[in-house]
């Protein structure tokens, strides 16, 4: 069965920079995009960044230039690096891949972004 682990997140102060990491299992990853997402309390899931098979990359507009998607396939690993955080960084991130007609979901990490 598929599933995703996110691990890396916690408290950091504006500017700081923070990684997160998704470890998958249960599937061929290699051979699937994979994304992560972000919702803060109130608001709609947003797309943060995907990455693909090739490694071709897209990004939320709010993270362009700050974020970077990167991928280990020997480790069936996708990272977030975080850099020059702000407050409205705070969300929970969850990682995500689209697989046989269904949408899987990590259990989420927690970032807060505050002095």
């Amino acid at each position: 069965q598929v599933q995703l682990v996110e691990s890396g997140g916690g408290l950091v102060q504006p500017g700081g920079s923070l990684r997160l990491s998704c470890a998958a299992s249960g599937f061929s990853f290699r051979l699937y995009t994979m994304g992560w997402y972000r919702q803060a309390p109130g608001n709609q899931r947003e797309l943060v960044a995907a990455i693909g098979t090739s490694g071709s990359t897209n990004y939320g507009d709010s993270v362009k230039g700050r974020f970077t998607i990167f991928r280990d396939n020997a480790k069936n690993t996708v990272y977030l690096q975080m850099n020059s955080l702000k407050p409205e960084d705070t969300a929970v991130y969850y990682c995500q891949v689209h697989r046989r007609g269904n949408d899987y979901w990590g259990q989420g990490a927690q970032v807060t972004v505050s002095s």
